[in-house]
């Protein structure tokens, strides 16, 4: 179980460190706010524990049916074309901490992992096979499993925040703004990314 739980840090890891919509909300609320990260964790968890459970009763394959993931796929580019505007237009506003769109980090984090197609892929492909390992351990190991994947991004969310909100502090609202401009760019590139995959899935 040890060699099981090791390997799902490492691939959990490789997968919440990888830049995307969660690490630009993340970075954008975390410089007003050291605490972002660990919020938006928990948003994060709010949607995916139970779709972890989806996933053992075996509700994975939904994501892999066309019509399905088209749909995941439009509606994900358009909440995050919809955030990245909101996050650019706060740019100029003196209450940055709503910023970043989604309202609060805990929001914000259920949002984004709910539209982000991507995240319900990997669960679908990725997560189902280390699900199919976890209850090989029965309950507990199915247990663990959850909680060292999600502490994974836990930890590295609010290492992310605190960076920020550290920046923030010692370059001021000219690092914060830099910030938001940067994400909210970052939310509108996979936002269209999203839409395009969506209109392709649509044209074949």
């Amino acid at each position: 179980m040890l060699a099981f739980l090791i390997q799902t840090m490492l691939i959990s890891l490789s997968g919440v460190m990888a830049p995307g919509p969660i690490t630009a909300v993340t970075i954008g609320k975390g410089s007003v706010s050291p605490y972002a990260g660990a919020l938006v964790a928990v948003g994060h968890g709010i949607v995916e524990f139970p779709l972890m459970a989806a996933v053992y009763f075996g509700a994975g394959y939904l994501v892999s049916v066309a019509p399905v993931k088209a749909a995941v796929f439009s509606l994900g580019g358009a909440f995050l074309l919809f955030m990245g505007v909101g996050m650019l237009r706060s740019i100029g506003s003196v209450r940055v901490e709503s910023a970043g769109g989604g309202g609060t980090p805990v929001v914000a984090g259920a949002l984004l992992s709910l539209w982000n197609p991507y995240f319900l892929i990997w669960w679908a492909t990725v997560g189902a096979a280390l699900i199919t390992q976890a209850v090989k351990f029965g309950a507990i190991g199915l247990l663990l499993f959850a909680v060292v994947h999600w502490m994974c991004d836990a930890v590295w969310l609010s290492f992310l925040s605190a960076a920020s909100y550290r920046g923030g502090h010692v370059f001021g609202i000219v690092f914060r703004r830099t910030v938001f401009t940067v994400c909210g760019v970052f939310l509108l590139f996979f936002g269209g990314k999203f839409l395009y995959d969506a209109v392709l899935m649509y044209v074949r």
